[in-house]
């Protein structure tokens, strides 16, 4: 589960390298996700008959979950090491923790307030050294990649705050899915970011199709597994999508890393595993799913 969420980052890599912009990937990210999610949401749960709330639910979702992240990730897909995108993603906890204790979510704790420095040392050892980064120049990409971690941690919150309205998290998932997708159809045609895959499909493309297939893939493999073993046990997979996140984009695209990078990523990594945020799931990077009755049995 954690090689194939991680290896999503070096295809993502690969989607870019032919020039395709954010919204015609996003938009046929989304669709595959909801042709290979929405069987799996008909048989899961209770049917729940659709509301008002339900709608601006999967807005909310769409746009801090899917849409505006996946904007920022792909703009820096394209500029920074794959590998770096994966350490980089992983910060999302960090982002979690000051939005959390905004809203009221969770409480305040000094050992979480040191994982959150450990974070931000680690943010500043990969832009601060001038051998860190491959190019000096790719530090805005940073910065502007972080926003995308930053939108999952918001929208981490609101579904913990607010929750789901009844809905399972396969349920939300498709329904944001399909928001998402009509969102960006209009931009990625008004814009010239549409992508037809009837006029060629190559590797680029091939390595988004594939991208998303495990992402929903995987994604429905979470959601089986934490009713199965936990949200704690299951939480654990940050760690491992990070890793194997770094791995696959050494071992496919030959990518190098500084010290600077290696010591970063042990002081985020680090930094989670201190912050440990309370569970809640968006549709990147994967955290826990909402409530899901399978773990409250668990006891978890």
């Amino acid at each position: 589960m954690g090689a194939g969420w991680g290896l999503t980052m070096p295809l993502a890599k690969v989607a870019t390298s032919s020039g395709h912009q954010p919204y015609g990937l996003i938009f046929w990210q989304l669709v595959i996700v909801v042709v290979i999610l929405a069987p799996v949401a008909r048989v899961s749960g209770k049917p729940v008959p659709l509301r008002r709330e339900h709608y601006r639910l999967f807005l909310i979702v769409a746009l801090t979950g899917a849409v505006l992240p996946d904007v920022f990730f792909y703009l820096c897909a394209s500029k920074l090491p794959a590998g770096i995108l994966s350490i980089l993603m992983s910060t999302a906890p960090l982002f979690s923790l000051p939005i959390a204790l905004a809203l009221g979510n969770d409480r305040f704790s000094w050992v979480r307030l040191t994982g959150l420095l450990f974070g931000m040392i680690g943010v500043i050892l990969m832009i601060g050294p001038k051998t860190s980064l491959p190019d000096p120049a790719m530090t805005i990409y940073v910065f502007i990649m972080l926003l995308a971690p930053l939108l999952y941690a918001m929208e981490g919150n609101i579904v913990a705050r607010w929750g789901t309205f009844g809905l399972d998290p396969f349920r939300t998932i498709v329904g944001a899915s399909a928001a998402g997708a009509i969102i960006t159809l209009p931009i990625a045609i008004l814009s010239g970011q549409w992508i037809n895959p009837l006029q060629g499909f190559g590797i680029p493309e091939g390595a988004l199709a594939l991208a998303a297939v495990i992402h929903g893939l995987v994604y429905a493999s979470y959601v089986w597994l934490v009713g199965r073993a936990g949200s704690v046990f299951t939480s654990q997979a940050a760690y491992i999508v990070t890793a194997f996140g770094v791995v696959w984009s050494m071992l496919l695209l030959g990518e190098r890393y500084s010290v600077f990078i290696w010591v970063a990523l042990a002081l985020m990594l680090g930094g989670i595993f201190l912050v440990r945020p309370r569970p809640s799931f968006r549709l990147g990077i994967p955290k826990e799913p909402p409530r899901l009755h399978a773990c409250d049995e668990t006891g978890s």
